[in-house]
């Protein structure tokens, strides 16, 4: 009876444990969620400026991840102008535009529009513009396609000036944002909460600054969704923690990011000949469009640093960066260790995403520029 008196005992403490750990993980993501409810209710996401045109919008024809950000952008154009009709970027594009004469076309990528039909369109004295996403990985490609258009829109701050120099006359720069509806603060299931996570593929200089943290990655709890990852080093020990060759939706990954502690960002390399049409070797010194999802679910983000990031996010008040993959491994383990010091940056980033780096206030930049 003694024994079993003490193994009820040892029971019942495990029990009283698990039930204080939940309950302080359940008051911890009720005050920070609290604490974004009170952000978001202080911030209007509605547009501030209206244009009586109409507008076509050509899609980019793709899958994941371009189709979620053709339907935030057609939702965010709504009830900025007169009229919106989308289309796919088909060989029958040239006559949607004759049928609805459209004041502006927008095309978001380009990669699988037929230029014959642009041609045509162009000819009948409707601006056109296109949204280029990818730059500077795919340039080669690209500047093909930026020279059949009256307005190139480039979320790269180098390529601004190479568009420029090679003939494109009206070129701007217009980073991604985010679709607020989308990428917020949220609660997520009980069991989906981690310390860190990556979201991304695993190219091969992110392998490498991965590999060298291996045993900070076992020591904490570090989760990978993404292709290849296999590639780690030490996979076998962390496929535990691996969605290999998981591609997640929007939704799917703003309760992963909700559900971390840590979002760490790390941008591909420029010069990765074996993913990249980049022959010119044009560096990247923006931001990529995860920076601003991340940030927009109020958790904390450390990112790699990119020239142009101060632009968007104040680091160490907004956002955490690093410069290694030692300080990367510091801060991480920092963090992870003051909690309520990360919350405070990730709150003040979530109020910069949602005041400056939603889909709205990047398509008023758009429509200034060619509207006025």
């Amino acid at each position: 009876m003694a024994a079993l008196s003490k193994r009820g005992r040892s029971l019942a403490v495990k029990q009283a444990e698990g039930w204080q750990n939940g309950y302080t993980l359940g008051a911890q993501a009720g005050y920070r969620l609290g604490r974004c409810e009170s952000i978001m209710n202080r911030i209007s996401l509605a547009p501030t400026a209206f244009w009586d045109k109409k507008v076509l919008y050509v899609t980019s024809g793709k899958g994941l991840p371009y189709s979620p950000l053709d339907t935030g952008i057609i939702e965010t154009i709504r009830p900025m102008v007169r009229e919106l009709v989308f289309a796919q970027p088909t060989h029958d594009l040239a006559l949607t535009a004759a049928r609805e004469m459209p004041d502006f076309v927008l095309v978001l990528d380009a990669m699988m529009l037929p230029m014959d039909q642009l041609e045509l369109i162009r000819n009948w004295g409707i601006k056109t513009a296109v949204w280029l996403l990818d730059d500077p990985y795919y340039t080669d490609v690209t500047l093909k396609l930026a020279l059949s258009f009256d307005y190139v829109f480039t979320i790269e701050l180098n390529c601004v000036s190479f568009y420029t120099e090679s003939g494109c006359p009206n070129v701007h720069y217009l980073p991604l944002a985010v679709d607020s509806s989308v990428y917020r603060p949220k609660a997520v299931a009980a069991g989906n909460n981690r310390g860190a996570c990556f979201v991304g593929s695993g190219y091969w200089n992110r392998v490498q600054i991965f590999n060298s943290l291996t045993p900070t990655l076992l020591r904490h709890d570090v989760h990978f969704t993404g292709l290849w990852w296999d590639r780690l080093a030490a996979y076998s020990k962390l496929s535990g923690r691996i969605n290999l060759n998981k591609w997640m939706g929007p939704e799917e990954t703003a309760d992963y990011y909700n559900g971390s502690k840590i979002v760490i960002n790390l941008h591909r390399a420029y010069d990765d000949e074996q993913f990249n049409n980049n022959s010119r070797g044009i560096q990247a010194v923006s931001p990529n469009p995860r920076t601003f999802e991340i940030s927009a679910c109020g958790v904390l983000q450390l990112t790699d640093i990119r020239n142009d990031l101060s632009r968007f996010y104040e680091p160490g008040t907004e956002i955490v960066t690093y410069g290694s993959a030692e300080e990367l491994r510091d801060k991480l383990e920092y963090y992870l260790t003051h909690e309520e010091e990360g919350r405070e940056i990730a709150l003040r980033g979530l109020s910069r995403t949602m005041r400056e780096h939603t889909f709205t206030n990047r398509l008023t930049d758009l429509f200034r520029v060619v509207f006025g």
